[in-house]
């Protein structure tokens, strides 16, 4: 389960395209960044199931990754393309044969593609081609189909696909997409099958258009992913921010746990767009999270490389300066050389009482924030030289952050007995998370 949400110049402060995804997978499943370089290919590409033709060249890119796939939950590339996917449920079964996977998709789009334009054609065309399918779950089975929000410095698109369907929107003004198939009437596009489709089944009214949505969207499955209602308050907080946002903005959009004033993870009911994992079937939790500003000629991406975005630092990565680490990769076994796995030391001390613990970290958390992105907006005057400093003291301050509060907390209170505490406990134990 997913949030992905963007906004045009228009509905911006600083007249860029903002764009954001928190990537929510199972709560072991380590997400590492990394960036890729161009590549000359034309050879075989093994994805992360099927082999397929690698493009001539491709473009560099900056990847959020599942360990263990070839595929990214998000990413952007050095011409400011973004993208971030979404699973969908349609009412006809996800594909189980494997095939290219919706993070599959989302990192050829960035290799291939300059625009947000191409990308859309890019991935409709290997969807076409290819199509979708194949197990995406870590721990669990889990098979779905997928939506994209992919968006460039002028403009963006929504993309919806089941099988080798699709429809694409392109947004106006700003969007929001969670695990819900969200495109109506409005479709700017839809692919032959589909229209074809519609037509047979007599879906089609006046003019021949037809609600997308409706007809596709898995209703049982929705009512268990809060897709619906996490798009309609991720469109709602990006209405009430508009036509100043920014990136503070976006971060707290991400961070997001609804307008219940007794929230905690444990008593949550519906599911919140910072995502946090419980027992029974609520396994997913944000395990990644993303802003991008888009400009030509200054873009800048905000990423916390960490799970649960309400306890992380949100830290600058440019191309001009490439990443500002080399840390072991993360996996799902606890490693205190992986940046993923020390903020997890912070995080899990945190859920002992997570609203309480929230609330003495946030003012310092938003400062130094604030304090990032002056001093990132001021380094771009002094070049190449004066940003990769400015990025490095970034990431340096946050870790030096995270680890004093990870000090703080690893010794306050207990788990306790809870069906949440000892959920949690199963998967620290499967992890290999020492005990504190």
């Amino acid at each position: 389960m997913c949030d992905t949400a963007v906004a045009l110049a228009g509905s911006t402060a600083r007249g860029a395209t903002l764009f954001a995804k928190n990537s929510d997978r199972e709560r072991n499943e380590a997400q590492g960044l990394e960036m890729t370089p161009r590549r000359v290919g034309g050879g075989p590409l093994k994805a992360t199931y099927i082999v397929i033709p690698d493009a001539p060249a491709t473009y560099a890119c900056l990847l959020s990754r599942p360990f263990w796939m070839w595929g990214a939950e998000m990413g952007a590339n050095e011409h400011g393309v973004a993208i971030g996917n979404e699973a969908l449920h349609a009412k006809t079964p996800a594909q189980r044969k494997r095939a290219l996977t919706g993070m599959d998709l989302v990192r050829l789009g960035l290799e291939r593609a300059a625009t947000a334009a191409e990308a859309v054609e890019v991935i409709t065309g290997l969807l076409e081609q290819y199509g979708q399918g194949g197990d995406c779950g870590h721990l669990g089975r889990f098979y779905y189909d997928n939506g994209f929000i992919i968006a460039d410095p002028t403009e963006a698109y929504v993309l919806e696909t089941a099988g080798r369907w699709w429809a694409v929107e392109r947004v106006r003004r700003h969007r929001a997409l969670s695990n819900a198939y969200s495109i109506g009437r409005s479709y700017d596009a839809v692919s032959d099958d589909l229209a074809a489709h519609a037509r047979a089944e007599g879906w089609t009214g006046f003019g021949g258009r037809f609600d997308v949505a409706a007809h596709l969207i898995d209703e049982a499955r929705d009512a268990v992913s809060f897709g619906r209602g996490r798009c309609a308050r991720g469109n709602a907080l990006l209405s009430k921010g508009a036509p100043w946002l920014d990136p503070r903005e976006m971060m707290a959009i991400l961070r997001d746990h609804g307008e219940a004033r007794d929230w905690s993870p444990a008593n949550t009911v519906g599911r919140t767009i910072c995502m946090h994992a419980a027992e029974g079937p609520r396994r997913s939790q944000s395990v990644a999270s993303m802003v991008s500003e888009l400009r030509p000629g200054r873009t800048v991406h905000w990423v916390t490389a960490s799970a649960a975005p309400c306890t992380a630092i949100f830290k600058p990565v440019l191309f001009e300066t490439g990443l500002p680490f080399h840390e072991a990769e993360p996996n799902d076994w606890y490693d205190p050389q992986s940046l993923w796995w020390r903020h997890e030391e912070l995080h899990r001390a945190m859920l002992r009482d997570l609203p309480a613990a929230l609330a003495e970290i946030a003012g310092d958390r938003d400062r130094l924030e604030a304090g990032f992105i002056a001093q990132v907006d001021a380094a771009f005057a002094g070049g190449p030289e004066a940003l990769w400093h400015a990025v490095v003291e970034c990431w340096r301050e946050a870790d030096a952050f995270e680890a004093h509060w990870a000090r703080t907390f690893q010794g306050r209170g207990s788990a306790g007995a809870s069906r949440h505490a000892r959920s949690w406990a199963r998967l620290n134990h499967l992890a290999g998370l020492p005990r504190t």
